[in-house]
């Protein structure tokens, strides 16, 4: 049996419905640990301890929008402004760990 997900049988039966265009996503613990080590090496110098940047000339990690994940890897991998290009030194799983940290950290601090 084809299972449709909830919000679309909701939208094909014509229920109005409030359910946000991208829900929370749960990481698993030890990759919000390996990203938070990693962001202390790599990260924490321009973007603040735990997210808080001090200094406020580096974008706040806290407000990097949950849906562009695409646009995170890209910056990391590619570089953006004055922000270095990582993808020589940072694979994709490394990446994805800074991710899980970066998302489960900004929940924490508005």
């Amino acid at each position: 049996m084809l299972q449709l997900p909830i919000r679309a049988l909701l939208l094909c039966s014509g229920v109005a419905f409030a359910i946000p265009a991208f829900a929370a996503e749960e990481f698993p613990p030890e990759q919000v640990k390996r990203g938070e080590q990693l962001y202390v090496i790599n990260c924490s110098r321009c973007h603040g301890v735990r997210l808080v940047n001090p200094g406020g000339f580096s974008f706040d990690l806290r407000q990097f929008p949950p849906e562009q994940h695409e646009r995170f890897v890209n910056s990391v991998t590619k570089g953006k402004g004055n922000m270095p290009a990582w993808g020589d030194l940072l694979k994709q799983e490394k990446i994805e760990a800074l991710w899980a940290y970066i998302q489960t950290e900004a929940k924490r601090r508005p």
